[in-house]
């Protein structure tokens, strides 16, 4: 600010006025600061600004990494954020991010300097007491006293393995996402109703824990494919997952969809550019960082009448299932 006062010959006072849209300063200085201030690329600091105002007009969208499900809701929470008047800050915590208690970690960094506000993306503990008001996305435990968004995991599961069903397969692996998530645990859930109201028994060497990515799949997905009584097909708890299990059948020599049939679940982007490409459950997942995002304004407003709120899944048929 002394910079911008130096350069436009006027006091630190004015500019002040200036950039805070205060009265008492005549058009010409204002257009004079303004002119400073863009040459010199003038930013009013975040962490000064809160002090005074006790606002910094910026939300944080916290995630433990940066992987394809994340960044499809970061697009989300970005689209949305244009009309609220805020600015959008992601963060992450730099590799820690698996670690029980990372958001604790990372809001205690942020909240009170940085931003108004939080989403956290999957976090692994839901409480209220973080400092700022926070919405979670899809949180490892459920829907709690927090603010929630997540999609219909459950009635999800429940279509993929219909589909699979419906195609005639009765020899169906799953394979789960990691054991800690609330959502893992629906799939498998929507998974195992949908065979027993078919009647169809479950397989439960064909039952495996692939973790939700793409690396830690491919053992588990070897384990299920390279044995004399294959399933005809795999349903996989997450499109990373299941295109692990696509390359583990690809260097087994299968083929997709003729040997194996494999779905997926989530509908990132990569699940469209697979080879062929992916059959999948979409999660709505740009629409859930978008609603987060509003959820999260209203909150802080004291405008929010809905805590939790549960979107609809939709099955994408692509090239990687066959009737038999």
């Amino acid at each position: 600010m002394a910079d911008v006062a130096r350069e436009a010959g006027v006091s630190v006072a004015t500019v002040s006025k200036v950039v805070n849209g205060r009265y008492g300063v005549a058009q010409a200085t204002v257009d004079r600061v303004q002119q400073v201030i863009d040459t010199l690329g003038y930013e009013a600091s975040l962490g000064a600004q809160s002090l005074r105002s006790h606002r910094t007009n910026v939300l944080g969208i916290l995630v433990a990494e940066f992987e394809p499900f994340s960044t499809e809701l970061l697009k989300g929470a970005s689209a949305a954020v244009a009309s609220t008047g805020y600015e959008l800050l992601a963060y992450s915590g730099g590799g820690r991010g698996a670690d029980v208690g990372w958001e604790r970690r990372n809001l205690s960094r942020l909240s009170g300097t940085l931003i108004d506000g939080a989403i956290l993306v999957t976090p692994t503990v839901v409480e209220t007491n973080h400092g700022v008001p926070v919405v979670a996305v899809d949180p490892h435990t459920g829907p709690t006293g927090m603010p929630t968004v997540d999609s219909d995991n459950l009635a999800g599961a429940v279509l993929a393995t219909e589909y699979l069903l419906g195609l005639g397969h009765r020899s169906i692996a799953f394979l789960g996402g990691r054991a800690d998530l609330e959502s893992a645990r629906l799939r498998e859930e929507g998974f195992r109703r949908a065979m027993a109201s078919a009647g169809v028994a479950v397989d439960e060497d064909l039952v495996r824990v692939g973790g939700y990515a793409r690396d830690a799949a491919r053992t588990p997905a070897h384990e299920i494919l390279d044995r004399p009584d294959r399933p005809t097909a795999v349903f996989a708890a997450n499109d990373l997952s299941a295109l692990g299990v696509m390359d583990v059948a690809r260097d087994l020599g299968l083929d997709v969809p003729g040997d194996v049939s494999v779905i997926g679940f989530d509908n990132v982007p990569e699940s469209a550019l697979a080879s062929p490409p992916l059959t999948t459950v979409a999660q709505p997942l740009q629409e859930m960082g978008a609603a987060a995002l509003r959820m999260l304004v209203q909150v802080i407003d004291g405008t929010l009448d809905e805590p939790h709120l549960r979107l609809p899944t939709t099955l994408v048929e692509r090239a990687t299932c066959r009737p038999l």
